[in-house]
């Protein structure tokens, strides 16, 4: 649903200092974002979500800051802008930005994001959306992302961070869904009753269709073969879960299967999905063809919610409908680290939990042990 929202007059705009050589420009007022590079060793608390309205309260937020997580991960439908106004959308990234319990985060912990379509800028919209240079330049000053990052030199939003301690390593690994994205297949309508399809789209057998684009791609390819113990890669739209007919990486299954394959080709260990934009949590297991199992931990309802949960063959336990955020937590500290994949829904409650050890997702001991 589009609404127009009242302007917010722009102030004075001037310059601050990220770290010894990046600077971008901020509006009077606005909260400054806690720089990725002051979080320092292995974050042990990552939590995540998306959809979020801005013109909504987010007390989850606040629930976000009591966990007291070292990173938080915006993943896309941040705003709900939906507009080919410019002067709109900042609008709307401001009445975000205005809010309490918003501005608490940005001083409590780094924050990064990733957008989806209505941060974007129009619903389920791809690479023909015509703002999307403009709507670029909007997110990355919102999002206060530094001006000599990697990010802004390249087409797009994608980028990666990667955190070192004692010999372990965490890559964190931010996808752009949109930007590049080719239009995905709509159902025709009515909708037989036979159909195997559903919802608005149906798998696309087009392997020239891309979700990620050439440059993205080869891009990704090489952060596979960096060394890392765990990767987190964050996807707007979810990865791991049964086709619904909603927005997903099943209504391109080519450039899906062209991710399983390139996870197997550069052997990256520890690769674990988390995705947002279907309104509810879950948190999907797939075994694949791929020698560990991969999982996928959605979280979107920060502020929406849908209670007419789609059904998903690969589901660990049972979908959170209720406004929530998602948490990962890690102990480093063991000689088998311990993740616990978590959904925390609004009033603080634990809604998920689901343990995994990093040997049950590391290309290494699944080799040692088929040796064996």
């Amino acid at each position: 649903m589009n609404r127009l929202f009242p302007l917010f007059r722009l102030s004075v705009f001037c310059l601050i200092a990220l770290g010894s050589t990046a600077s971008i420009l901020l509006a009077e007022g606005q909260t400054p974002v806690k720089p990725v590079a002051e979080v320092t060793g292995l974050p042990t608390r990552i939590a995540f979500g998306s959809c979020g309205k801005q013109d909504k309260p987010q007390p989850a937020l606040r629930q976000v800051v009591g966990q007291k997580p070292d990173l938080f991960i915006y993943l896309g439908d941040n705003i709900y802008g939906d507009t080919r106004d410019m002067n709109v959308l900042k609008a709307k990234y401001d009445m975000l930005g205005a809010k309490p319990e918003f501005q608490a985060l940005r001083r409590e912990m780094a924050v990064l994001s990733v957008w989806d379509d209505h941060d974007y800028g129009e619903n389920d919209a791809g690479k023909e959306y015509p703002k999307k240079k403009e709507s670029r330049e909007i997110f990355f000053d919102f999002w206060q992302v530094p001006g000599d990052s990697p990010r802004r030199t390249r087409a797009g939003i994608y980028g990666a961070h990667t955190f070192t301690e004692n010999g372990k390593t965490l890559q964190v690994i931010l996808l752009d869904t949109r930007f590049f994205r080719d239009p995905l297949k709509r159902n025709s309508r009515p909708i037989p009753p036979d159909s195997p399809f559903k919802n608005e789209y149906q798998p696309d057998d087009n392997p020239e269709k891309t979700m990620l684009g050439k440059d993205q791609w080869q891009w990704l390819e090489q952060q596979f073969q960096k060394p890392a113990d765990l990767r987190i890669v964050c996807s707007s739209i979810q990865f791991g879960h049964e086709y619904n007919g909603w927005e997903s990486w099943t209504n391109l299954p080519a450039d899906r299967q062209k991710m399983l394959d390139l996870i197997k080709r550069t052997q990256a260990s520890g690769v674990v999905f988390i995705s947002g934009d279907v309104h509810w949590a879950e948190v999907s297991r797939r075994e694949e063809d791929l020698p560990y199992p991969l999982y996928d931990v959605t979280a979107s309802g920060l502020t929406e919610d849908w209670h007419n949960i789609e059904p998903n063959r690969y589901r660990v336990g049972e979908a959170v409908p209720d406004n929530h955020f998602g948490l990962i937590e890690i102990d480093w500290e063991t000689d088998d680290p311990l993740l616990r994949l978590k959904v925390i829904d609004v009033k603080g409650t634990t809604r998920m939990n689901h343990p995994v050890r990093l040997s049950e997702i590391s290309l290494r001991r699944r080799q040692d042990e088929e040796r064996n």
